[in-house]
């Protein structure tokens, strides 16, 4: 038996719980730091499992944020910047790129009349495009600039060919301005029956409350001038739609009504499908673009009323 082997003999029959028994609590966490499997190569694990745990220090002061920033740029203005290996002289290296021209095989190329070679020498950019427009080269031109030269029978696009690599311009439409109707004095004259309002648009007004719309529903039910009523995107639903039925049972004026674009479900959508058929007036509804529609065979997102019989 060798000598280490010897050396570990004394260490077979040493009871383990009793040495830990009498192990203090401090000592106790240095061993399981001592024990703790670390893998400091592999860089695909977090911090915690590469090194031990070195944060359990006694601090040395209390924490004085501005003066650690104030250590730190001052450390940071004491470092002495690296100097370049080469400095810069805004002078350009090497030599620009020229793409090489390529030369056209002999059994590529094409040999016209002395009369078409001559015409073509002397052709312009447009032409050359209109060219391409009629023997089918659209790949060589805009979109804009084939069907100019195929629905015109004289050259309009002046562009060219070498217009190809740039998009074409369009004017850019502006938004539409917000509506500027002020719905306290459209729905004051409406309760008041003013025979000069005879068309309330209130489209594309989100911030419409609820009861508002409500009781503006309620003052159409007298209202004997106003031709035309348009709801159009106001967040309009079901409350809405149930308000408007009830306003076509009652008035006898209202021509056109218009309630596109709101969140109506099918059960608001039949309620007023089913009031129009006790109003004689009306000529044109519009309910198209809401968010829910009636599930039970097609929806009919426009109805056109005949004239009624005077």
């Amino acid at each position: 038996m060798s000598s280490y082997q010897k050396e570990l003999e004394k260490y077979r029959d040493i009871d383990e719980d009793e040495i830990l028994k009498t192990l203090s609590p401090e000592e106790l966490e240095q061993l399981d730091c001592e024990l703790q499997e670390m893998d400091p190569e592999n860089m695909l694990l977090p911090a915690g499992l590469r090194q031990r745990d070195q944060t359990k220090k006694s601090p040395t002061g209390p924490l004085d944020r501005d003066a650690l920033l104030q250590y730190l740029e001052q450390q940071a203005l004491e470092v002495k910047e690296r100097d370049d290996l080469v400095p810069f002289t805004g002078e350009k290296k090497g030599k620009p790129y020229i793409q090489p021209k390529r030369e056209i095989p002999a059994q590529e190329q094409i040999t016209l009349e002395p009369e078409l070679e001559e015409a073509l020498a002397h052709a312009t950019d447009a032409e050359m495009c209109d060219i391409a427009a009629i023997l089918g080269m659209y790949t060589l031109m805009s979109n804009k600039q084939y069907y100019d030269a195929i629905c015109s029978g004289e050259i309009c696009n002046t562009e060219g060919i070498s217009s190809v690599v740039q998009p074409d311009k369009y004017k850019p439409v502006p938004d539409e301005p917000p509506n500027p109707t002020n719905i306290e004095e459209i729905l004051k004259s409406v309760r008041n029956n003013d025979k000069e309002l005879e068309e309330v648009n209130l489209n594309n007004i989100q911030d419409i409350p609820i009861p508002m719309l409500t009781e503006l529903c309620e003052a159409m039910k007298t209202n004997t001038y106003v031709r035309s009523l348009s709801l159009v995107a106001t967040r309009s639903g079901d409350p809405i739609a149930n308000a408007v039925a009830d306003m076509l049972r009652e008035n006898r004026s209202l021509q056109s009504l218009n309630i596109e674009s709101n969140f109506i479900s099918s059960t608001g959508l039949m309620a007023v499908l089913k009031a129009v058929r006790e109003n004689a007036t009306l000529t044109e509804l519009r309910v198209d673009n809401q968010v829910s529609f009636p599930s039970p065979g097609p929806l009919i997102i426009q109805l056109i009323f005949p004239e009624s019989p005077p």
